[in-house]
């Protein structure tokens, strides 16, 4: 059973950086396509950044050039570097991992606000 598993998340200054994780077992890292979305208040879940299984990645154009998606195969941990941080990053991040079917995280709070 696939668990992804997230933390990181918190209350940042604008301009400020946070670094999440996502920890899962029970899969390949090297071998999956995983991904990190968002939610915010009243608003649809949107892609942030994805990793494909070559290590590829792409990311939306609003995060693009602030936030950097990695993972670390042996300690089956994926990554979101966010930097220059602005208050419409404010949402609910979650962990996707594509491994057969998709599983998904329950997700940590990033709430960018002075």
């Amino acid at each position: 059973q696939v668990q992804p598993v997230e933390s990181g998340g918190g209350l940042v200054q604008p301009g400020g950086s946070l670094r999440l994780s996502c920890v899962a077992s029970g899969v390949i890292f090297s071998m999956a396509a995983m991904g990190w979305y968002r939610q915010a208040p009243g608003k649809q879940r949107e892609l942030v950044a994805r990793i494909i299984s070559g290590g590829s990645t792409n990311y939306a154009d609003s995060v693009k050039d602030r936030f950097t998606i990695s993972r670390d195969n042996a300690k089956n941990t994926l990554y979101l570097q966010m930097n220059s941080l602005k208050p419409e990053d404010t949402a609910v991040y979650y962990c996707n991992i594509l491994w057969g079917i998709n599983y998904w995280g329950q997700g940590t709070q990033v709430t960018v606000s002075s």
